[in-house]
């Protein structure tokens, strides 16, 4: 008896057990067939552009089965290498500086290359050192001027959709931390003024006058991207005057006008993913003057732009190589003007962008030319 009474708890243990097997696999199945809700598990806290957030997660009533989250939702990746590879401390810094930005350096860079290369002697290549102090240069420089140009317009910054998110409009650093790393910024500047002549330090020392004062000019004139072209212009005179003792006048003030009508044109494509905004706040720009009109203006300033490149050429007896490298920085001037779309902010910032290649053929234009003088 004591045998069939220990068989018959075993067989009645055994089928509880799969009976609990089966109630498993019935709850484990979809989640709305657990009581018509979904259940999410909280997820540990995240950093998200340097800044904690916590997730905050309920059950909700939805007859719909859960959604697999993408991997670009589940993992956030770093937008550029500042958040990839910087402290975070450092993080606002760099991006006040627009390091995470480096496309436009190069709208810095190319004028101060420009004069360099069409300084050298025919026939040789242009001083390859001073072509990467300068690029170092450009990179110092540019840090400075949006960092003068974030302090003076945190306020405004605070209106505009794309610009509030920046360190100082953001509260990520106050305008004493902007300050002093502004002033370090300068000593850098002046440190690389240094590496050149004389002269050049003068020049490049009334430089940072004018980009100082360029962020004023959008409360005071229409006209604030001519005077960002003719401040950028100012660099064919610095990088001729580290390379020859006397500058040639004939050759640098065409140079210098087309840096200023290139600069209104693609500023004016650049403002326009402001414009809304930038109207709201008051704020004076061409891409709001012109208007309608902007595609005429800048096929105007285009035009002048190669008109005075064309110019330069002629003047500095460049060789023919010149002439076809010209014809095809004006083709992408043409592509940039025919092709934006004015309405489409992230159209016009990939326009604005590929001014980088502009400034690649002319420098190609002038390389090519001296070398076969």
């Amino acid at each position: 008896m004591a045998f069939f009474r220990g068989s018959a708890l075993s067989l009645l243990q055994h089928s509880r057990m799969l009976a609990s097997v089966k109630q498993s696999r019935a709850f484990s199945g979809k989640t709305r067939d657990f009581g018509n809700k979904i259940y999410r598990v909280p997820a540990a806290t995240r950093l998200r552009d340097g800044v904690a957030t916590h997730a905050m997660f309920s059950a909700s009533s939805s007859s719909e089965p859960a959604r697999k989250e993408s991997p670009q939702r589940q993992q956030h990746s770093p937008a550029s290498w500042v958040e990839r590879w910087l402290p975070t401390a450092a993080r606002p810094y760099a991006m006040l500086a627009r390091l995470d930005r480096p496309d436009a350096i190069w709208l810095y860079a190319w004028p101060c290359f420009w004069s360099i290369a069409i300084a050298a002697k025919k026939g040789e290549l242009p001083d390859m050192k001073m072509l990467a102090l300068f690029g170092l240069g450009s990179v110092v420089l540019r840090g400075v001027v949006c960092t003068v140009n974030d302090i003076l317009d945190r306020d405004i910054d605070k209106k505009v959709e794309r610009t509030k998110s920046r360190p100082l409009a953001a509260g990520a650093l106050t305008p004493a931390q902007g300050f002093n790393f502004l002033v370090s910024q300068v000593l850098l500047w002046l440190g690389f003024l240094l590496q050149l002549n004389s002269r050049s330090f003068i020049v490049g020392a009334s430089w940072l006058a004018l980009f100082f004062s360029y962020p004023l000019m959008k409360r005071l004139t229409n006209w604030p991207q001519a005077f960002l072209g003719f401040s950028l212009g100012y660099g064919v005179f610095l990088g001729s005057a580290a390379v020859k003792e006397s500058l040639d006048y004939a050759v640098l003030l065409p140079m210098n006008f087309a840096v200023i009508c290139w600069a209104v044109l693609y500023d004016t494509i650049y403002a326009h993913q402001d414009r809304k905004d930038d109207i709201k706040a008051g704020v004076r720009s061409t891409a709001i003057m012109f208007g309608d009109n902007t595609k005429y203006w800048l096929s105007g300033f285009g035009s002048a732009c190669i008109s005075s490149l064309a110019l330069t050429g002629y003047n500095a007896h460049l060789a023919w190589p010149y002439y076809p490298f010209l014809a095809a920085a004006a083709a992408q001037l043409a592509w940039q003007v025919s092709t934006v779309d004015l309405s489409d902010k992230s159209d016009c910032n990939r326009k604005f962008v590929s001014n980088k290649w502009f400034g690649a053929f002319v420098f190609g234009g002038i390389l090519c030319g001296i070398l076969a003088s």
